[in-house]
Order: C-alpha cells, then sequence, then structure tokens
C-alpha cells in the first residue's frame, strides 16, 4: 500500500516533458499544476504529417522548454505495424480518447484542453507553422485561460 500511494503521488508531478498516454492522469496533474493538456493523435509509424509534427515541433527545443513547465503531454497513437502496437488497455484508453475527441479519425490531430478536459483549440494535420510560432500559440491561449 505504501509503494502505491508513493507510486501515485510521484506520477502526478511527472514533467509535463513526458508524454502521458492517460487522460485520466493528465487532468489530475493539470489540476495540480494549474496547466493545460495538449493531446495528440498520432499514427505514428504509418503518417507523414505525424512524424514531421513530432520532429519539428514536439522534439523541437522551443516546444521542449515551454512545455516542460507549462503543459501536460498526451499521446494517444494507432500505429499500424505490429511490433509498434501498445498493449490492449492502452489501445482501449487511446479508443475511448478517439471516440471522444476526434471521432472522424484524422492525423495528426493534436488538441489543446483546459484540466478538465474542454477543448480551447485544435490543430488538424501538420500545423504548417514553425515551432517557436506554434509555441506561441499555447502561450498566447494560456496566458488568456490563465488570467
Amino acid at each position: 500500500m505504501k509503494f502505491l500511494s508513493l507510486f501515485i503521488l510521484s506520477s502526478l508531478f511527472v514533467t509535463s516533458a513526458t508524454w502521458l498516454n492517460n487522460l485520466d492522469d493528465a487532468k489530475k496533474t493539470a489540476a495540480i499544476k494549474h496547466e493545460l493538456i495538449l493531446l495528440n493523435f498520432s499514427g505514428s509509424d504509418w503518417c507523414g504529417p505525424c512524424i514531421r509534427l513530432k520532429k519539428e515541433i514536439f522534439e523541437s527545443a522551443e516546444f521542449k522548454n515551454y512545455a516542460d513547465e507549462n503543459l501536460v503531454l498526451v499521446n494517444a497513437d494507432f500505429p499500424r505495424l505490429k511490433k509498434n502496437q501498445p498493449g490492449k488497455e492502452q489501445v482501449k484508453l487511446n479508443e475511448a480518447l478517439a471516440d471522444q475527441y476526434n471521432p472522424k479519425g484524422k492525423f495528426p490531430f493534436t488538441l489543446l484542453l483546459d484540466a478538465e478536459g474542454k477543448v480551447l483549440k485544435t490543430w488538424e494535420g501538420f500545423p504548417g507553422i514553425s515551432a517557436e510560432d506554434f509555441t506561441n500559440e499555447i502561450k498566447s491561449i494560456s496566458n488568456a485561460t490563465t488570467k
């Protein structure tokens, strides 16, 4: 029991640069840290724009530096290759997220949510802007919602 309590407590304070795979955990962390949630639907091994988004924006220094202190990141990945398939429980979580936030099955599809899961902004496909501009969009929404 002591280990479980320690695990739950430590998981609430995971740094935002880490991509979580459970929105419920992300909501708890976002509420505690007063941060927004960035939810990304990806096809990591088949979707060219998804791969580009990860490489050019999510792995950029600009985005990582901001996200580390200001966002809770969640990835719902839908790979096609058998070797990349998540476990059955993760597949259920991802499918539930898709039912709620991405019923049309767009890839990539990125959403900015508040701690309750309310959609503040969406990006369909590759945003077509620099990592700096993408990060600045999130900053301005965050600044507007926290004031």
